[in-house]
C-alpha cells in the first residue's frame, strides 16, 4: 500500500541522494582479491542471502571455525551445510533460482565483505572430504560462483557498536528460546531452559 509519501521510482529515489562516488563504484570487484580472501580465511560468521521462486527473501546465519568458507581460486566459495532445524529454507531457494548473497563479519573488525554470485548443492566427494571436520563430515556443500565482492565499509558496524563490549545485551533480556517457542507455537509442552538447549546445542555443532 503506498501513499504520496511512497518512493516508487528509481527517479524519485535519486533524487534523495547523491551520486555514488568513483571509488564506490570500482571497488566493486569480478573476482576475489588478496583481501577478500584474507576475510574470507577470517571470517567465522556469514550471513547468506536468498530468495525462492515464490520472490520471498531469506537470510540464515551460518557459522564456524574461521575460514569453515573455503575458496577454490578467485572467483568460486565452498560452504559447508551443518546441521539445523531441517526447514531447509536456503537450500530450497538455492534449488529454485540458484541464486545466493553472502555478508561477511570477523569479530573486531568493522568492515564486513558482501559478495554475490550463483549458487549449486553438491554432493562431490572431493569437496566433502575437504570439508570434513573433527565434528562432521558435510552432506552437502554450497558452491558460489560467478562472484561479485565488494568490502563494505565499517559505518553500520561502528554506529551499532557491534563489538564493544559496552553494548553487550543480558541474556536474560529475553525470555529463553524456549520460553518463546512455546509461547509463538502455543504450546502445552513445557518450555525447555535455556541451560538444557544449550547441552543439547553443544552436542551437535
Amino acid at each position: 500500500m503506498s501513499d504520496r509519501h511512497t518512493i516508487a521510482s528509481i527517479d524519485d529515489l535519486r533524487t534523495l541522494y547523491a551520486a555514488p562516488g568513483e571509488r564506490a563504484l570500482r571497488k566493486q570487484l569480478a573476482k576475489l582479491d588478496v583481501h577478500c580472501l584474507r576475510f574470507i580465511e577470517l571470517s567465522p560468521f556469514v550471513v547468506l542471502s536468498s530468495c525462492g521462486a515464490d520472490g520471498l527473501p531469506d537470510a540464515s546465519p551460518r557459522g564456524g571455525d574461521p575460514g569453515f568458507v573455503e575458496a577454490l581460486g578467485d572467483s568460486r566459495l565452498l560452504i559447508p551445510d551443518a546441521p539445523g532445524n531441517n526447514r531447509l529454507d536456503t537450500l530450497q531457494n538455492i534449488v529454485e533460482t540458484g541464486r545466493i548473497g553472502l555478508l561477511f563479519l570477523i569479530p573486531g573488525v568493522d568492515e564486513t565483505l558482501r559478495v554475490n554470485g550463483r549458487a549449486r548443492l553438491s554432493a562431490r566427494d572431493d569437496w566433502l572430504d575437504r570439508m570434513t571436520t573433527e565434528r562432521r563430515r558435510p552432506k552437502l556443500v554450497i558452491e558460489v560462483e560467478g562472484l561479485e565482492a565488494y568490502l563494505h565499509c565499517a559505518k553500520a558496524l561502528m554506529r551499532s557498536k557491534l563489538w564493544h563490549g559496552d553494548s553487550r545485551i543480558e541474556r536474560s533480556a529475553l525470555p529463553t528460546m524456549g520460553q518463546m517457542l512455546r509461547d509463538q507455537t502455543n504450546s502445552e509442552v513445557p518450555a525447555e531452559s535455556q541451560q538444557a538447549m544449550l547441552e543439547r546445542y553443544a552436542a551437535d555443532l
